[in-house]
C-alpha cells in the first residue's frame, strides 16, 4: 500500500470491448482542471460502473460473464497505486445472470450491492477481508410494471445506496416507480425488504443521494425529468415526500431523459444532469425544509452527460459525456453553487461514470 500523497485520482469507467481500455486512470489538478493519464486497463467487457475504497486502495467494477451459459454480471476487484496511479487486477467473480449497471459497497466492508436493470435484480456479495470479491449471497427479484409502456414494461432496477449509519439499503427501481428499502440480515447474510416508498407514476426512479445532514434524500427521475425530495427518518428508514422540481428550464420541448444527482459536501446546493438538454442543473437547498429554488443550467460542453461527480472538497465538479466521448471539468463557486467550464477536457471513449478521489 502506497504512502498518503494528497493526490486527487480520477476513476472513469466505460462502454468497451474486452480486448480494448475500459478503466482509466487521470491524475486531476485541482487549482486549473487539467486532466493527465496515469493508467488504462483493458480485459473487461462494458466496465461501467465503479467504486472506490480509498482507505484501503481498492477499487471494484462491474463487469460481464458468461452465468450458467448467458451473459451476466460480474465484478472485478483491482489493487490501486496511488503513486503511481496504476491498477492491478486481484480477482473476478461472476454473479448475477444478467448484466449489470450499478455497483455501491456497505459502509463496514463486508458487502458489495450490483443492480441489474434489464433484469430487474439486486444483488448482495460477500467482500473478503483482503479486499477480493467473494461469492453472491442473496438475490432479490423486484416484480410489476409502470405506467410508460416503452420504458416502464417492467421493473428495471437501477442503483442502490447505502444510509449514512449503514443500516438500510435504498433501491431505485425505475421500472414500477419504486424505491425499495432493505436491510440486511446479518445471521443469514440476506436482504430483506423494509419498506417501499412510492414515486408518482411514470418517473422513473434513477439515482439518489442523501443531504449531508442526513435528514434529506433526492432523488432523480430518468422517465420524467424530475427530482422528488423527500425527508428522512433515520430511525424508521422511512422516506417522507417534500415536493417534486423538473430538471428541465421551462418550456423545454425536446428529448430528454436525466442521470446522475449529488449533493455539495456543505448541504447548499444540488446538481442533477439532463441527457438530451445536455446540461446540469442547479438548486440551492433550503436547510431548514429541504426544499430546491433553482439557481441555472449549465451545458455539459458535450453530449449525453451519463454521470458527473464533485470532488472531495466540491471544488470542481467532473462531467462524463458518452456520446461525445469525453470528460469536461467545470469550476464550482461554492458560495452561489454556480459552474463556470475550465476549458479542461479529456478524450475518453463512452464514459459512464466518473470517480474523484483524493489518497
Amino acid at each position: 500500500m502506497s504512502e498518503q500523497l494528497n493526490r486527487l485520482l480520477l476513476f472513469i469507467g466505460s462502454y468497451a470491448e474486452a480486448e480494448g481500455p475500459g478503466v482509466y486512470v487521470y491524475e486531476l489538478n485541482e487549482d486549473n482542471g487539467a486532466l493527465n493519464r496515469l493508467d488504462q486497463v483493458s480485459g473487461l467487457a462494458n466496465p461501467t460502473f465503479l467504486n472506490v475504497d480509498a482507505a484501503n486502495h481498492k477499487l471494484y467494477a462491474i463487469t460481464e460473464a458468461k452465468v450458467d451459459g448467458n451473459k451476466g454480471g460480474a465484478v472485478a476487484s483491482f489493487e490501486i497505486d496511488s503513486a503511481s496511479g496504476k491498477l492491478q487486477v486481484l480477482n473476478r467473480e461472476a454473479n448475477l445472470g444478467s448484466t449489470t449497471c450499478h455497483i455501491n459497497r456497505s459502509k463496514d466492508n463486508r458487502y458489495l450491492v450490483v443492480s441489474s436493470y434489464h433484469g430487474g435484480t439486486v444483488g448482495l456479495i460477500e467482500l473478503l477481508s483482503d479486499g477480493t470479491v467473494g461469492r453472491l449471497l442473496d438475490t432479490k427479484q423486484h416484480t410489476g410494471q409502470g405506467t410508460n409502456p416503452e420504458r416502464q414494461e417492467k421493473p428495471h432496477v437501477h442503483s442502490a445506496f447505502f444510509s449514512p449509519d449503514g443500516r438500510y439499503l435504498f433501491v431505485s427501481d425505475l421500472g414500477i416507480d419504486v424505491v425499495r428499502t432493505y436491510t440486511i440480515n446479518e445471521e443469514s447474510r440476506s436482504l430483506e425488504f423494509h419498506a417501499d416508498t412510492l414515486l408518482p407514476p411514470g418517473s422513473g426512479p434513477r439515482h439518489l443521494t442523501f443531504h449531508p445532514s442526513g435528514e434529506y434524500v433526492y432523488v432523480i427521475n430518468e422517465v420524467n425529468s424530475t427530482i422528488a425530495a423527500f425527508s428522512y427518518d433515520k430511525s424508521s428508514g422511512k422516506l417522507s415526500a417534500l415536493e417534486v422540481v423538473s430538471t428541465l428550464p421551462e418550456g423545454y420541448q425536446g428529448e430528454n431523459i436525466t442521470a446522475e444527482i449529488a449533493v455539495s459536501c456543505d448541504g447548499r446546493y444540488l446538481y442533477g444532469s439532463n441527457r438530451g438538454h445536455d446540461s446540469i442543473v442547479v438548486y440551492q437547498i433550503n436547510p431548514d425544509t429541504g426544499k430546491l429554488s433553482y439557481v441555472e443550467h449549465v451545458s455539459t460542453e458535450g453530449g449525453h452527460p451519463r454521470h458527473f461527480a464533485l470532488t472531495p472538497e466540491g471544488k470542481l465538479l467532473v462531467v462524463a459525456n458518452r456520446d461525445s466521448n469525453n470528460l469536461t471539468v467545470f469550476r464550482v463557486d461554492v458560495e452561489t453553487g454556480r459552474l463556470t467550464f475550465t476549458g479542461e477536457t479529456a478524450e475518453v471513449s463512452k464514459p459512464v461514470c466518473v470517480q474523484p478521489v483524493r489518497f
